[in-house]
């Protein structure tokens, strides 16, 4: 980009004012800037290795650091600013701001600093800076772009519909309209349909692909014409594109009058003016949805400030809710995430107010219960997990359900019980596999077939085991610090294969019923036996004591229980 004839600014510069001013949404947050605002940006550029790259009047983006490595970022900085940057921008930390040192290290260089928001990624940091750029690009020279300056699309679609004597609709690439001029009683049936239902219907887009009106649209970069047919008005269509991404289209409908002589021009500049309009509007649909992902996220693990996590997510501190997991078996081979998806849609769909957090195993609900009533949780995991089930050829989910809370401020307290709650279900389901815990749900029908395992529950349901791995969560770290001949017994087989652990579980869970513990390591007696008289021979561990059998007890429980995971999420 080259400079003005005066030696100024480059002519298609936008300022670090103009920069913010642009950014509605917060996505970057100013921290200092030692040459003031209206420092002169020219691009935007992407940190790298390459140390001959110019980053001269340029925002570099330090993408490949972490927030929390400060001393990497502040050289980052300084590197940047060694090479000509006229902002860097930088992740900021939890709470957004970043370390002092790498301030520090900015003010020292005379380099503008900027912090990215926690909740925002770096295609939502690139999406809003290309959009600033477009709209100094775009400029306020002309009449119309002067005249939709502040007004938006709506004010776009006002102003071109008085330029062109027509009705205009402004469109994404998914045909959902996002602006139109105002519309008359006696406008087309098509149009007032469109625009009550805020898309143009399926029928007419199919149409228009079997026409090849779309075709020459989406290839095309000149105004289309399509001439009137019926109550069809005469139309004028144009797309809109950023460089070679084409972002929506631009209609016309004649309704009844002529085309004003200069409408194809009108809508050419229309379609320029448009560009920053739409980029903008993309950016605020995935913005929004990115900050109550990461508001939904930061609730259920009870970081941040909840109360404003509780406001972006549109939800009444008072309402009482109930949170739910669902998790997959991730000891199978990946396969596509179909089943999960399946219960998302799901659980979306069970009322208007739950939101739903998906990752790579595991879903999580944050389901409102206005009545107050919990069994409704109870009630969707068992709609979800009849879905699983139906869902061919997928891995088994188990789905827990929390404690009823009072509030979605408490959400993080419901999500912890409800991962219990899975785990819970896991554990039942491996004894019940290893044979040691009859009536267990899913036991063997009056056939002696084996049914499918019931695989939700509430915390009511498995109350018991819940609490032994609270238990076991809490006695954990103590036992790895542990010594003795118990510990150094279990270490040493599991670093074996884990025969003789295996061996003790079956055993205790048989309550010391040999033949029965036996049967279900598909074991003669005898052997079990031997493998138990190992045990004191070898490692000193006397099961006949009260005190050693229990610490054996927990030990076994810890080495084949699902680790407490506290999983961020």
């Amino acid at each position: 980009m080259s400079g003005g004839a005066d030696g100024g600014a480059p002519q298609d510069a936008v300022t670090l004012r103009q920069v913010l001013a642009y950014d509605e949404d917060g996505i970057v947050r100013l921290v200092l800037a030692p040459a003031g605002q209206d420092t002169a940006l020219v691009g935007v550029i992407i940190g790298d290795e390459d140390a001959t790259r110019s980053y001269d009047g340029r925002i570099v983006l330090v993408t490949g650091v972490s927030a929390e490595s400060a001393d990497a970022t502040a050289a980052a900085v300084r590197e940047a600013a060694g090479r000509g940057a006229g902002a860097v921008v930088v992740r900021g930390r939890g709470d957004g701001t970043p370390d002092g040192d790498v301030v520090a290290a900015a003010r020292a260089s005379g380099v503008a600093l900027l912090a990215r928001a926690g909740w925002a990624d770096w295609s939502d940091t690139i999406e809003m800076l290309r959009a600033a750029f477009a709209f100094a690009a775009v400029g306020t020279g002309d009449r119309l772009a002067g005249d939709v300056a502040g007004g938006g699309l709506p004010g776009l679609a006002a102003v071109v519909a008085r330029s062109c004597q027509a009705s205009i609709t402004v469109e994404d690439t998914r045909f959902r309209v996002l602006a139109h001029s105002a519309t008359s009683p006696e406008a087309d049936p098509l149009r007032q349909s469109t625009i009550l239902g805020g898309r143009v219907p399926d029928w007419r887009v199919a149409e228009l692909r079997r026409s090849g009106l779309l075709k020459a649209l989406w290839t095309s970069r000149d105004v289309i014409h399509r001439a009137a047919d019926g109550t069809d008005p005469e139309r004028l269509v144009v797309a809109v594109r950023s460089g070679g991404e084409i972002l929506g289209s631009i209609w016309a409908a004649a309704d009844g009058r002529s085309f004003s002589p200069d409408a194809r021009e009108v809508l050419r500049r229309a379609a320029e003016v448009a560009v920053p309009h739409l980029l903008q509007h993309r950016l605020r649909v995935s913005g929004n949805r990115r900050r109550e992902e990461h508001a939904l996220r930061e609730l259920l693990r009870g970081g941040g400030d909840r109360r404003a996590h509780v406001w972006s997510l549109g939800l009444a501190p008072e309402l009482p809710c109930v949170v739910l997991v669902a998790e997959r078996d991730r000891s199978t081979a990946p396969v596509p995430e179909r089943g999960l998806q399946a219960l998302a849609l799901q659980a979306a769909a069970h009322r208007p107010a739950v939101r739903v957090l998906r990752e790579s195993h595991r879903l999580t609900v944050l389901l409102p219960v206005p009545d107050g009533d919990g069994r409704e949780a109870v009630t969707l995991a068992r709609e979800l997990d009849s879905l699983a089930a139906a869902v061919p050829d997928a891995p088994a989910v188990w789905i827990g359900a929390g404690r009823l809370v009072g509030s979605p401020l408490e959400a993080a307290d419901s999500r912890e019980e409800a991962v219990l709650v899975v785990r819970a279900l896991r554990e039942r389901e491996a004894r019940r596999a290893r044979g040691a815990a009859p009536g267990l749900p899913g036991a063997s029908g009056a056939a002696g077939e084996a049914e499918r395992p019931v695989r939700h529950a509430g915390p009511d349901d498995v109350a018991p085991t819940v609490a032994v791995l609270r238990v076991l969560d809490a006695v954990r770290p103590l036992w790895q610090r542990q010594g003795g001949p118990v510990h150094a017994m279990v270490e040493a087989d599991l670093a074996a294969g884990g025969e003789l652990v295996r061996s003790l579980t079956a055993y205790l869970d048989a309550a010391g019923d040999v033949p029965r513990a036996a049967r279900s390591l598909v074991l003669h007696p005898n052997t079990l036996r031997y493998r138990l008289r190992r045990v004191r021979e070898r490692f000193g561990v006397d099961l006949d004591d009260p005190d050693t059998r229990l610490l054996v007890t927990l030990a076994v429980r810890l080495a084949t229980s699902a680790r407490g995971t506290g999983e961020v999420i």
